[in-house]
C-alpha cells in the first residue's frame, strides 16, 4: 500500500476521486447517465466535453514545462484561432458548407501554427527568457485577434462547425474524442518513442544534453509549435461552443489554470520529468472543481476563493514534504506502541 501511495498519480487521482464522491453524496444524479438518441448526456459527460479545450492547451503546456520553458500566449492563440476561423466562414456566401468549414479550420490551426513557430523561434533560437517571450504575445495576440474582426464579436450559424463542441459520435461528444485523440498520440509519442526521454534530458539540464549530442533547440522549438497548435485546436472547440469568435473572453486565464492542472498531475515545473496521465487528472480536478462550484450555487464574487481553497488543499495533500511529515508521525508512533519498556516506564 506505501509502495502505490508514493506514486506520483496516487494523489492526484485519490483528489479526483474524492471530488467525485463528494458530488455523489451531495447529489446522487452527478453520477447518473442517460442514453438519448444514441448519445449519452449527464453530469460527468458535460465534465468530459467541457474540458476539452482546457485538456488540449494542458497538454501542450506540459510537454513545454518539460523543456524547463512555460507558454503564457495559449490564451492568446486560442483568440487568433477562433477569429480567423469565424472571419472566414462568415466571410463566405455559404456558411453551412463542409467545404468552407474546413478551409477556416485549417486557416485557423494554420495561424496557430505560424504563432508557435514565433514562440519556438524566440524562446529556441534567440534564446529568449520563455515567460517574456510568450508574454509578448499573449499581450499583442488579443490585439491581432480584434483587428482580424474589426473590433467586434463576429458571429455565424454553421452547423457542420457547431458540430465540433456539440456533437457526438458512437454517443460520446465530439469535442472529448478530439482531446482524448490528441492526449493519445501525444502520450504514444513523448512515451513509446526516444522523444519523450530527450524532452526530460533537455528540461534536466539543456547544456549537459547538447553537449551529449542532443538536439536540444530542436525539441524546445517543437515543444512550443506543439503547444500553439493544440491551444489552437482548443480555440476552435470554444468558438464553436459559442459559435462566435470573442477576441476578449477566448481563452482568458487559461493559461493559469492549464499551467495548475500541469502542477496537480505531478509535473514539476522545474523541467524534466512529467505525466501527461497526471495533466489529464488535473485537468479532470478542475473541471470537476468547477462544476461543484455551480452546482452549491457560490456567488460569482466568492467562487476564486472557494476554488482557490480547494486548490490549495489538494496541493497540500500531494506535497511530498507533508508526507514526509505524516510518515515520521506514524512510525514514531507504531515504534512507541511496539515498544515493551514504554509500558514498563509508564508502570514505573
Amino acid at each position: 500500500m506505501s509502495r502505490m501511495m508514493r506514486h506520483r498519480l496516487f494523489w492526484p487521482s485519490a483528489c479526483l476521486v474524492a471530488l467525485i464522491a463528494v458530488n455523489t453524496i451531495v447529489r446522487p444524479q452527478f453520477i447518473s447517465i442517460t442514453l438519448r438518441d444514441g448519445e449519452l448526456y449527464g453530469p460527468l459527460i458535460d465534465i468530459l466535453r467541457q474540458s476539452a479545450p482546457l485538456m488540449l492547451v494542458a497538454l501542450g503546456m506540459t510537454v513545454v514545462i518539460a523543456t524547463r520553458g512555460i507558454d503564457l500566449s495559449v490564451g492568446a492563440v486560442m483568440a487568433v484561432s477562433g477569429a480567423v476561423t469565424l472571419t472566414i466562414i462568415s466571410g463566405s456566401g455559404h456558411p453551412g458548407n463542409m467545404g468552407t468549414v474546413a478551409l477556416g479550420i485549417v486557416a485557423g490551426l494554420a495561424a496557430a501554427f505560424a504563432l508557435g513557430i514565433w514562440n519556438g523561434f524566440l524562446v529556441a533560437v534567440l534564446r529568449i527568457q520563455p515567460i517574456i517571450a510568450t508574454l509578448v504575445l499573449m499581450l499583442a495576440g488579443r490585439g491581432v485577434a480584434l483587428l482580424i474582426t474589426g473590433g467586434f464579436i463576429t458571429t455565424v450559424v454553421s452547423p457542420p462547425f457547431k458540430f465540433l463542441a456539440s456533437g457526438h459520435i458512437l454517443g460520446l461528444p465530439f469535442a472529448f474524442l478530439i482531446a482524448a485523440a490528441a492526449v493519445a498520440l501525444v502520450a504514444l509519442v513523448e512515451r513509446r518513442t526516444a522523444l519523450g526521454v530527450l524532452t526530460e534530458a533537455v528540461g534536466i539540464n539543456p547544456e549537459a544534453s547538447r553537449l551529449a549530442g542532443v538536439r536540444a533547440r530542436g525539441i524546445t522549438f517543437s515543444a512550443y509549435v506543439l503547444s500553439a497548435t493544440l491551444a489552437g485546436l482548443a480555440g476552435l472547440i470554444y468558438s464553436s461552443n459559442i459559435m462566435a469568435a470573442d477576441a476578449n473572453a477566448a481563452g482568458y486565464l487559461i493559461e493559469l489554470y492549464a499551467i495548475l492542472a500541469v502542477v496537480l498531475g505531478g509535473t514539476s515545473l522545474m523541467g524534466g520529468k512529467f505525466s501527461v496521465a497526471g495533466t489529464v487528472i488535473g485537468v479532470l480536478i478542475i473541471q470537476t472543481l468547477n462544476s461543484t462550484i455551480l452546482f452549491l450555487g457560490v456567488p460569482s464574487a466568492e467562487s476564486p476563493v472557494f476554488f482557490a481553497a480547494v486548490v490549495i488543499l489538494a496541493v497540500l495533500i500531494q506535497a511530498p514534504r507533508l508526507h514526509q511529515i505524516a510518515r515520521g508521525l506514524f512510525n514514531r508512533q507504531r515504534s512507541r506502541t511496539n515498544d515493551p519498556r514504554s509500558d514498563s516506564e509508564v508502570a514505573a
